[in-house]
């Protein structure tokens, strides 16, 4: 996914003749103009934009047999991108008061990164399938446990980031503040469902055992591990690092493009989209 200092979205042959066959399909050297679209990033990036490839890709029920998961939604999110650009203001939810907010110019900078899109492509398709993983811990001195946990599980991800080997932090960095991010996103409604009653607003009470998130903790923890994922990739990955460090840095202008993705185009598409686990 690196490449010259940049994150790029490699397409494979499946996504290259969606693209043609959609936005040019009557192109007679198919080959050559796939090997353009996979040579020249601005080219490329017309085509993905195109309006005849988004109205594709939203019409066709099938279409993740046709195309990579990651390109499903860089199409989206370019989509957003030029949406909210011509937009005037975004809407945001306080109580039951919807508030207008004037950061279309904000999204529009976090969107021209482009190793930004890219991220956000690659870790929208990360949710598409849930995996299970089992982790080996030291209980107490002479006695070791195992706990199966799926990559979902944001409350079992937190309590262990600290605990396992440097090696593998990162990784748990990452999905921690990819979960939040997501949530925030793409399923708005249930982070704010799971923390308050929907029509009085009351807080609903503490289960023991299970950790209570409310909307607003959701965007601290997804800041915080952006920014433990930053310092972690600062001399490993720079170009990762930039990445998180914008996340970090502007991590609810960054929910912006996934909300329009959540309510404009997938709406309720999405449980489909992202219940194939």
């Amino acid at each position: 996914m690196k490449s010259k200092g940049k994150l790029s979205l490699k397409l494979n042959e499946k996504d290259l003749e969606f693209l043609v066959e959609s936005a040019s399909p009557e192109v007679s050297d198919k080959t050559r103009l796939k090997q353009i679209i996979s040579e020249d990033e601005d080219f490329r990036n017309t085509f993905i934009s195109d309006e005849k490839v988004f109205r594709r890709v939203m019409d066709d029920r099938e279409i993740f047999l046709k195309i990579s998961p990651a390109l499903f939604f860089e199409i989206l999110l370019r989509r957003a991108a030029r949406d909210l650009e011509e937009a005037r203001f975004t809407v945001e939810k306080s109580g039951m008061s919807k508030i207008p907010i004037f950061d279309t110019q904000e999204i529009a900078e976090l969107m021209s990164n482009e190793s930004l899109v890219t991220y956000l492509a690659d870790m929208l398709s990360s949710f598409i399938k849930t995996r299970s993983y089992r982790l080996s811990f030291r209980a107490k001195p002479g006695v070791w446990r195992k706990i199966t946990f799926s990559d979902l599980d944001i409350h079992t991800l937190m309590s262990f980031s600290e605990a396992v080997s440097e090696a593998h932090r990162l990784r748990f960095y990452k999905r921690i503040a990819d979960i939040c991010l997501f949530i925030l996103g793409m399923f708005p409604e249930y982070a704010e469902r799971e923390y308050r009653y929907p029509f009085s607003g009351q807080l609903r009470p503490q289960i023991q055992g299970k950790l209570r998130i409310s909307p607003q903790q959701y965007e601290e923890e997804g800041k915080k591990f952006y920014r433990l994922a930053a310092e972690y990739e600062e001399t490993r990955n720079p170009t990762l690092a930039d990445v998180f460090w914008e996340l970090h840095g502007n991590f609810r202008v960054a929910t912006k493009p996934l909300n329009v993705i959540s309510e404009k185009y997938l709406h309720y598409k999405k449980e489909r989209v992202f219940g194939r686990g």
